[in-house]
């Protein structure tokens, strides 16, 4: 630590997150290193002890994460979650936020994902065209440690390695692998200045690896593409969004009209550069989508637009924005910074932690709830955990570790997290370590829902 008074304050402003003041880098690592004694590194392999927490109900928390739901999609939900213990974290940020509030962290603050796992990360086009990877969900996202966004993404990995047919080990490696990139990406940062950290990318992959497939697709799934894939042509040579329920549906009048006049608001919250390249579209069609597996009972609406030309489309989705289960169920503090509309906050967390953001995300209100807005499918993919076999797997795992980094360095202070991460691998080990009893616990959960709905006690509809 510093000796001079002036830098032991200097560094607890950036322990208190206070606005930025000039910290020698020393100092700020410094800081980090103290961090240590809230919580040393080989403890962090410590996952929930359910021998005394006796009261913990994984169904209990799935059923309090669905209120204020449509009750005739939950069945849907539940299906997409029976799939796999995967399938199921995927769905339940809510089930597994306790448990991460549980554990001991360093305190340290950072924006988080908050739903962090493989599938939540992935390309789409860049507003200048090319096609990036990162983080790219943000509904749960919120001011907490960083351990929660890192712990959860490691159990996602085992949960995955698994259902790409990876022993437990290789699964352990590939964590090690993606906390030694966190760390090693945090060091490479702490002395970038902040204009070169806001513009820096993720380009640590193989040129035919897991992540290069990821692009590859993203390529091919263009506007148009994704135009065709959820439209038909109607009689009159109109095409419109089909009807090809639960997963596209047509909607009534009234509630398509409430969509529609939601985007004049919306406009505002674009920059006047993007004001005008949505004034040049027609929005003209709505539909309704069953989206994603942990979304799905919230009201998530597709729009279809038209510009210059009937082939060159915008389809923009209107997603209702539920509060952050880490802010609903008190895991975290009020937060002066975070917007009390949630959809605001969505978007602002995109902000904070993408590189390059879609131009045309923005946060609207209808029917006095709030919804963020973004394309529907603009060049997007996501890997497929079958694709994450042995050396895919750890490829990946490394990419996700440096894309945390990045992203955790644009909200905290890489310097004072790579003091606490250090040099050495016992935080690589112990998350390792944490991975494994993780997803052995959310395979636990799993089997809990899997019986209820064999019993008929939980409504589910298999996926199509």
């Amino acid at each position: 630590m510093a000796d001079s008074a002036a830098a032991a304050a200097a560094i607890a402003a950036v322990a208190s997150e206070a606005p930025p003041r000039y910290v020698p880098r020393a100092d700020r690592e410094a800081y980090g290193r103290t961090l240590r004694d809230r919580v040393r590194r080989v403890d962090q392999d410590k996952w929930v002890d359910t021998d005394t927490h006796t009261n913990r109900d994984p169904l209990a928390r799935v059923h309090a994460s669905e209120a204020g739901r449509l009750s005739d999609r939950l069945a849907f939900r539940h299906g997409r979650m029976a799939v796999s213990p995967f399938a199921f974290l995927r769905g339940g940020a809510w089930v597994m936020a306790a448990d991460l509030a549980s554990l001991p962290t360093t305190g340290y603050r950072v924006q988080i994902c908050g739903d962090a796992h493989v599938r939540n990360l992935g390309a789409y086009a860049s507003p200048d065209g090319h096609i990036a990877f990162d983080v790219n969900d943000f509904d749960e996202t919120c001011r907490a440690p960083w351990e929660w966004d890192m712990k959860r993404l490691a159990i996602s990995l085992v949960l995955a390695g698994r259902e790409a047919g990876n022993p437990d080990r290789a699964s352990r490696d590939a964590v090690q692998e993606m906390i030694r990139s966190w760390r090693d990406t945090l060091h490479d940062l702490s002395d970038l200045p902040v204009t070169e950290l806001a513009r820096y990318a993720v380009h640590r992959f193989e040129l035919d690896g897991a992540i290069a497939r990821v692009l590859h697709k993203a390529e091919r799934m263009s506007p148009l593409a994704a135009r065709d894939a959820l439209t038909s042509r109607a009689t009159d040579g109109k095409v419109l969004f089909a009807h090809t329920p639960p997963k596209l549906q047509r909607i009534p009048d009234e509630e398509a009209a409430k969509v529609l006049a939601a985007l004049v608001p919306y406009r505002d919250t674009l920059g006047p550069n993007r004001q005008q390249v949505v004034d040049s579209y027609l929005a003209y069609d709505v539909a309704f989508k069953l989206a994603g597996t942990g979304s799905v009972g919230c009201h998530n609406y597709a729009v279809l637009c038209v510009g210059n030309g009937v082939d060159v489309p915008l389809i923009l989705q209107i997603k209702e924005a539920l509060p952050s289960c880490y802010q609903a169920l008190g895991l975290v503090g009020e937060d002066p910074h975070v917007s009390r509309h949630d959809g605001k906050r969505v978007a602002e967390g995109q902000h904070r932690m993408q590189t390059w953001v879609d131009p045309f995300l923005g946060w609207t209100t209808i029917d006095g709830a709030p919804y963020y807005v973004r394309q529907l499918s603009d060049h997007k993919a996501a890997i497929d955990p079958a694709d994450l076999r042995r050396s895919a797997l750890t490829e990946y795992a490394r990419v996700c570790g440096e894309t945390f980094a990045k992203a955790h360095a644009r909200t905290g202070d890489a310097a004072v997290l790579c003091g606490y991460a250090g040099e050495a691998e016992k935080l690589d080990r112990a998350f390792g370590a944490l991975a494994v009893s993780g997803a052995d616990q959310v395979t636990r959960d799993w089997e809990a829902m899997t019986s209820a709905i064999a019993s008929g006690a939980l409504p589910a509809i298999a996926p199509a």
